[in-house]
């Protein structure tokens, strides 16, 4: 199982395979490493960064069991690793380091180049939570973790907890709440207010790819390219099911108006 995700860099408009399309994932599993860079005259590397400024071997990405570890192979550029879900937080590879462990689930790889900087965004999906509370008497042996790993404090736990709020606040309610509704609902936060339907998408895909494990088609509703109506209604089930959000997280979301 892939317990690490590379979203490969987009590519520049007029390089072949640059468009529309979503940008193109490396799944690795624990031990499995992926070089980055320009790549050398007669050879590719699984992460391409096409900038001039870039060396052609860069550094390397290897994922270990729930997060993953990065080398500077540079004898002059730092190398920057900021955490997406952070406010700043980040973390520097000095030239040459190797195997430098990066703790953040969202991660951004952030190199100096020609154009400024180049970058290239790194997930580690598999990162462990215990479980609710120790169980009577133990104290012997490993911890339990949760098999859906879902941490709390990300943006994506908030867009699972807004589609499954009418059915936790009414369990014969039917609808669940639409790309748009979801914006609407969470934008009232701090953390959301650069919030975006890509963006609300984007975590969707990740909580049923990624996360939650799910294995179902695609289904876009009818005048609304790009939403996921099965896929939304496939994540609420499940999270229901197995109380991954609760009515006590409802404390989480903004007061709802006229309450």
């Amino acid at each position: 199982m892939e317990t690490v995700i590379v979203q490969l860099p987009e590519r520049p408009a007029g390089w072949p395979g640059a468009g529309g399309q979503r940008p193109p994932l490396l799944r690795m599993g624990p031990g499995e490493s992926a070089e980055f860079g320009r790549g050398t005259p007669g050879g590719c590397v699984p992460i391409a960064l096409e900038d001039p400024g870039v060396s052609r071997r860069a550094g390397e990405v290897t994922a270990a069991e729930d997060y993953w570890r990065l080398s500077n192979f540079s004898g002059s550029a730092t190398y920057v690793v900021e955490n997406l879900e952070g406010a700043g937080e980040h973390v520097k590879v000095a030239p040459g380091r190797l195997g430098a462990p990066v703790p953040f689930e969202f991660s951004r790889v952030v190199l100096p180049s020609v154009a400024g900087t180049t970058s290239f965004k790194v997930f580690a999906p598999q990162h462990a939570y215990l479980d609710r509370g120790p169980a009577p008497g133990a104290g012997l042996g490993e911890h339990t973790v949760s098999p859906f790993a879902l941490d709390q404090t990300a943006k994506y736990f908030l867009v699972l907890l807004a589609l499954c709020e009418p059915r936790l606040r009414d369990a014969s309610a039917a609808a669940v709440p639409g790309v748009g509704e979801v914006l609407e609902r969470l934008r009232a936060l701090p953390s959301c207010q650069g919030l975006t339907r890509s963006a609300v998408n984007y975590h969707v895909d990740y909580l049923a790819e990624a996360k939650l494990r799910l294995r179902v088609e695609e289904d876009r509703e009818p005048g609304a390219p790009g939403r996921t109506g099965r896929k939304r209604e496939e994540l609420v089930a499940l999270a229901l099911r197995f109380d991954l959000v609760r009515e006590d997280h409802l404390t989480l979301l903004p007061p709802l108006r006229g309450r």
